[in-house]
């Protein structure tokens, strides 16, 4: 019998009913061109869709012309309810939101199961909404694909990039590393904070991102490892924080979206 990770903050992060999910992620990636050359990954915020979504959507939207060949993604966020040392993977063999369910692959997680830093932990995975929200927006953008969802805790870039190698595939695998940027600072303090961090991204020096500029620090880092080794680079899509979209310019988060070609 298949088991099935409900979605958890549908409602809550996201649109709750598929018609006006579908409607207003279209509605985002219609606002977004493409701007790079068939991304191997890309990096992506995780707040509500109303403070963060028409960021990540600027991202999503470099796979248009791209979607068909895409059969895998491998997703990867931070850690924000039951902590953990290492990456998890899930028991489930799809993960549901209301566009419908995605299916694991589970050759996928067997693999990377054998590596030390990875064990197969569903508490972690069971409200975690840093991979759920990105999952509605690669429903609506690409055809069929199976994911492999891990969350991210306590560990270094070399554990994660390791975790990435093993995964890493041809064309038709895609990497999504979810991450927002800073946390709770007035507007200008965020401002220069995450531009300081979009200059690490772009120069792609994951010495220079740390713990309070990123809350995915550790799957950035270790993208930003494998993607030196692999000869890619990174493009800036949106850079911007709560205080433009949908908040006050008091206490805001940052957002932000790369490319990697």
């Amino acid at each position: 019998m298949s088991r099935t990770r409900s979605a958890a903050v549908a409602g809550l992060f996201y649109p709750a009913d598929a018609v006006q999910l579908h409607n207003d992620i279209q509605s985002m990636l219609s606002d977004s061109e493409a701007a790079v050359p068939a991304p191997k990954a890309l990096i992506v915020p995780h707040a509500g869709y109303i403070y963060s979504g028409p960021v990540a959507a600027s991202a999503f939207a470099q796979l248009k012309d791209i979607s068909q060949r895409i059969r895998r993604v491998i997703l990867l966020g931070p850690c924000h309810r039951v902590p953990l040392r290492g990456l998890a993977t899930t028991s489930a063999d799809y993960f549901e939101t209301p566009l419908g369910k995605v299916k694991i692959d589970r050759d996928a997680t067997d693999r990377i199961t054998a590596l030390p830093q990875v064990d197969e932990f569903d508490l972690t995975h069971q409200q975690e909404h840093s991979l759920e929200v990105q999952l509605p927006f690669l429903q609506e953008v690409l055809d069929d694909f199976s994911l492999v969802p891990l969350v991210v805790g306590d560990t270094d870039a070399e554990e994660v990039s390791e975790v990435l190698e093993v995964l890493w595939g041809g064309d038709e695998t895609l990497i999504v590393i979810s991450s927002d940027l800073s946390h709770y600072h007035d507007y200008n303090t965020a401002r220069a904070m995450d531009s300081e961090t979009c200059l690490a991204i772009e120069q792609m020096d994951p010495a220079a991102i740390h713990y309070d500029q990123a809350c995915g620090r550790n799957p950035v880092t270790g993208l930003l490892l494998a993607a030196n080794r692999h000869g890619l680079h990174a493009t800036t899509l949106d850079l911007r924080n709560s205080g433009d979209t949908a908040g006050d310019k008091s206490n805001v988060v940052g957002y932000g979206a790369w490319a990697f070609s």
